[in-house]
């Protein structure tokens, strides 16, 4: 399995940021969130956030964005925590993917700690 082709830093991470958010709210993800590391830290450009109900909802949205992204050779650098469901990372270099159940996101609170940075918008519709 390979890797994400690396993109500009600019308008190539943003697009896959807003495609895997779409993919994740499609899912019925909530809370989206992309935090804009560009400047802060090297090793990608976005984190997005998402909340899940369980860690059922966790693997689906896992494989759904794993599905939409691969026919375009599009696959992450590497999963962790898929087994366990309750924090899955999904590591696509220039964005990476954090599925978190409501109380994992509340006990690492990971818009706190990385408050210096910007949000992208998402453009998705407030349901």
């Amino acid at each position: 399995m390979s890797a994400a082709k690396p993109q500009e830093a600019g308008s190539g991470s943003e697009a896959l940021a807003r495609r895997i958010a779409a993919i994740a709210d499609a899912k019925l993800g909530t809370d989206l969130v992309a935090l804009d590391m560009r400047g802060l830290v090297g090793y990608t450009d976005f984190l997005v956030l998402c909340t899940v109900r369980n860690e059922r909802q966790a693997r689906g949205i896992h494989d759904d964005v794993h599905r939409e992204l691969k026919p375009e050779g599009v696959t992450p650098a590497r999963v962790e925590g898929l087994q366990e469901g309750e924090w899955v990372l999904i590591d696509y270099l220039d964005c990476i993917l954090h599925v978190m159940t409501e109380d994992v996101r509340e006990r690492y609170r990971l818009e706190q700690l990385w408050g210096e940075a910007g949000r992208l918008d998402l453009g998705l519709q407030a349901a």
